[in-house]
């Protein structure tokens, strides 16, 4: 992670406690999730440069977080770049919480 960036072990941590809770997520969905609950990272790009993971990777998860678990919710997109703004939703929350 780059400078600023929260304790790595702290955010390791923090997705193993994801993964553990919701089996089904994989560890840069479970990354995701935690980055923006933290305030981390709220756009895949940011996500992809902060992790140093190739944009369309983090693409692919994300698209599989909004579209298939009802995990996070698109706030906006950027069509020129393919940026994704995203929040945490509702199933997201319960996961976070139990």
């Amino acid at each position: 992670m780059s400078e600023g960036a929260p304790d790595e072990a702290r955010f390791l941590d923090l997705v193993a406690e994801m993964q553990a809770k919701d089996s089904g997520l994989t560890s840069v969905q479970a990354a995701l999730l935690v980055a923006a609950e933290q305030g981390i990272a709220r756009d895949s790009k940011a996500f992809a440069r902060i992790f140093g993971m190739a944009h369309a990777l983090v693409l692919r998860e994300l698209t599989t977080l909004i579209e298939t678990r009802d995990l996070l919710h698109v706030t906006r997109r950027d069509e020129r770049t393919m940026r994704l703004y995203y929040e945490l939703a509702g199933g997201a929350r319960a996961v976070i919480h139990e």
